[in-house]
C-alpha cells in the first residue's frame, strides 16, 4: 500500500550538527606550519597562521591582512609589540576552535588575553573572560583586575570589583596589589563611599603607596582623598601631623569642620549591599530600645495577633519613646519597609530618624499627619546610618504603636520623591498594595480595589453609596504624590468606581463620590 505523503525524519536526525567536529579539525591547524600563509612574531616566538581564518573570525586580522599593506603579502611575518607569547597562543588557540580553557590558565595570562580580546575588538570573547574574572576575585588579584578592567572601560567587571574591595576593604589596603593601582584606579576605589573601612587605615595605605609611587606621584591630590574629619583628633595629631603628607592648614581645616559640623553632615563611609535587607541578625542588627524586641527582626510576617508578633511602643507627646535598631555597622541605605499591625482598620501616623552617634538625627520620613496601615514602602535620599528610630505619633484606637516588621537596605530600583512623598509610577489603589475600601456598600470589602472589571451584575461586583448621602472612601496604605486617577461608574442606581492612582496629589486618603442619574 503506497503512501503519498512524504516522510518526515525526526528533528533528532534531520538536522546535521558536526561543530565539534569542525572545531577540532581546524584546532589541529593552530601552529602548524602545513598550509599556513602568515606567521606572528611574539617575544621571539613564531606562530605560523592561516591568514583566511584569522580573518573570517575577526575584522581586525581581516583589515592587517588584507588591507593592501606590507601584511598582505604572501609569507609575510607580522611582528606584534606589547604581547605575551602565552596569551597569543590562547587567542590563536579561540580563533580557530571557538574554545579557551581560562580555569587552566595563570590570572596574569588570563589578564593579557582579556587585553588581546579588548584590543582586537573580540567582544563576545571580552565579556566571557571578564564574566569568568568576576568569579575568581579574592584580595590578591581585586586590584590589579581593577585596573585592567579600568583600563579598557570594562563596567561591569570594574563594577564587581569595586564590589569586592567595598566588602573586604581592610584587607585590600593591606594587599600589594594595592600599591600596584595606578593613580586613576586609586583614587576611584578610596573615593567611594561605599569603601567602608576607618580613615586612619585610609591614611596609612594611602602614604605606603605615595612612598612605591615617589616619582611623579602627585601626593597632595592623592591625598585629598582621605576624609580628614572622620578621624579623631588623636588621629590627625599622632598619625597624620607626623607623616609631613598634608599641611598644617589642612589639618585646622579639619578640626574647624568636624567641630562646627552636624554629625550627619559629614562625609560618612558606609557598607553598601544592594538590594538585601540588612536589618538582620545575620548582619548584626538588633533591637535596643522598645517594648517585645525579638520579634521586630525575626523575618515573621504573617503570624502575628493582638498579644504576640510584633514590637511596641507608648505613644507619648514628647516624642521621646520610639523603637531603636542598631545595624551591625554603618550601611548606606535609601529604602525601608515597616509593617504596622493591620489585623483591624486601625491607622497609625509616624516618622523615622537615622543617626550614625544616636545623639544627631535626621529625619528621612515624616508620615507623622497622615493616616497608614499595613506595608509601608518607603524611599528617600541615601544616608549613611549606624541607628534608626521609628516613632509613632498616632494611633486611631489608643495610645501604642506597634510595628509588626522592618526591613531597610539600599535599592537601585528608580524611585522619585515630591515634598518627601513616593510618586508611584503604578496603580496603588490594589489589594496588593494594602489600599483599603473604608467607607461605601459592597457584598465583598474591597471589590472596588479587586482590579476585575468584567465580572460584575446587579448582585455583586461593584461598591454603591446612596445618592445625596455618604460617599465612598479609599484609603492608600501611606501617603502618596499623585497626579492622576482613572475612573469607571455604571450609571443606574448605583455607581461602580476602578481608581487608578499614578502622580502628583498628596494624600492617603482619596475620596470621591460616586455621581448617578437614574435613566
Amino acid at each position: 500500500m503506497s503512501n503519498s505523503h512524504p516522510l518526515r525524519p525526526l528533528a533528532s536526525v534531520s538536522e546535521i550538527d558536526h561543530i565539534h567536529l569542525l572545531s577540532e579539525q581546524l584546532g589541529a591547524l593552530v601552529l602548524g606550519e602545513e598550509y599556513s600563509d602568515v606567521t606572528f612574531i611574539v617575544e621571539g616566538k613564531r606562530f605560523p597562521a592561516h591568514r583566511v581564518i584569522l580573518a573570517a573570525r575577526c575584522h581586525y586580522f581581516r583589515a592587517l591582512l588584507y588591507g593592501g599593506m606590507k601584511e598582505s603579502q604572501p609569507q609575510a611575518e607580522v611582528c606584534l609589540e606589547e604581547t605575551r607569547a602565552e596569551a597569543f597562543s590562547m587567542l590563536l588557540n579561540y580563533l580557530y576552535t571557538g574554545r579557551a580553557s581560562l580555569s587552566s590558565a595563570r590570572e596574569e595570562v588570563l589578564l593579557d588575553f582579556l587585553g588581546l580580546a579588548h584590543r582586537y575588538g573580540l567582544q563576545p570573547l571580552e565579556d566571557s573572560t571578564s564574566e569568568f574574572l568576576r568569579t575568581i576575585l579574592h584580595t590578591n588579584n581585586v586590584c590589579l583586575v581593577f585596573d585592567v578592567a579600568s583600563l579598557y572601560s570594562l563596567s561591569a567587571l570594574s563594577a564587581a570589583c569595586c564590589a569586592y574591595m567595598d566588602r573586604h576593604a581592610p584587607e585590600v589596603l593591606n594587599s600589594d596589589g594595592f600599591l600596584s593601582l595606578s593613580k586613576t584606579a586609586l583614587l576611584t576605589v578610596v573615593s567611594r563611599d561605599s569603601f567602608a573601612t576607618s580613615e586612619k587605615e585610609i591614611f596609612q595605605a594611602l602614604c605606603r603607596w605615595c612612598r612605591q609611587h615617589e616619582e611623579g606621584a602627585d601626593t597632595q591630590e592623592v591625598m585629598s582623598a582621605v576624609r580628614l574629619p572622620l578621624m579623631t583628633l588623636t588621629e590627625m595629631l599622632n598619625v597624620v601631623r607626623p607623616s609631613g603628607l598634608l599641611s598644617p592648614d589642612d589639618l585646622l581645616d579639619a578640626i574647624k569642620t568636624r567641630s562646627e559640623s552636624r554629625n550627619m553632615d559629614l562625609n560618612y563611609r558606609g557598607m553598601l549591599i544592594p538590594e538585601e535587607n540588612i536589618a538582620t541578625m545575620k548582619y548584626g542588627a538588633q533591637v535596643v530600645k522598645g517594648e517585645l524586641k525579638s520579634a521586630l527582626l525575626d523575618g515573621d510576617t504573617q503570624n502575628y495577633d493582638l498579644d504576640h508578633g510584633f514590637s511596641r511602643h507608648p505613644i507619648e507627646e514628647d516624642g521621646r519613646a520610639g523603637i531603636q535598631v542598631k545595624l551591625g555597622q554603618p550601611f548606606i541605605i535609601n529604602h525601608m519597609r515597616l509593617l504596622l499591625w493591620d489585623r483591624d482598620s486601625r491607622s497609625y501616623s509616624y516618622y523615622i530618624e537615622v543617626s550614625m552617634d544616636e545623639l544627631d538625627w535626621v529625619r528621612v520620613v515624616d508620615h507623622s499627619k497622615y493616616l497608614c496601615r499595613s506595608w509601608q514602602n518607603l524611599y528617600f535620599t541615601p544616608r549613611v546610618c549606624r541607628y534608626i528610630r521609628i516613632v509613632g505619633t498616632h494611633n486611631t484606637v489608643n495610645k501604642v504603636f506597634h510595628l509588626v516588621a522592618f526591613e531597610c537596605m539600599f535599592t537601585n530600583h528608580p524611585f522619585t520623591l515630591e515634598n518627601g512623598l513616593v510618586v508611584p509610577s503604578e496603580n496603588v489603589a490594589t489589594i496588593a498594595s494594602c489600599a483599603s475600601v473604608v467607607e461605601g456598600v459592597s457584598r465583598s470589602r474591597n471589590a472596588l480595589l479587586n482590579g476585575d472589571t468584567r465580572n460584575y451584575d446587579w448582585d455583586s461586583g461593584y461598591t454603591c453609596h446612596q445618592l445625596g448621602s455618604g460617599a465612598i472612601v479609599i484609603q492608600l496604605a501611606q501617603p502618596y504624590s499623585i497626579g492622576s486617577l482613572s475612573v469607571t461608574d455604571l450609571v443606574v442606581h448605583f455607581s461602580v468606581l476602578m481608581l487608578q492612582l499614578q502622580r502628583r496629589q498628596s494624600t492617603s486618603c482619596l475620596q470621591r463620590l460616586a455621581r448617578a442619574q437614574c435613566g
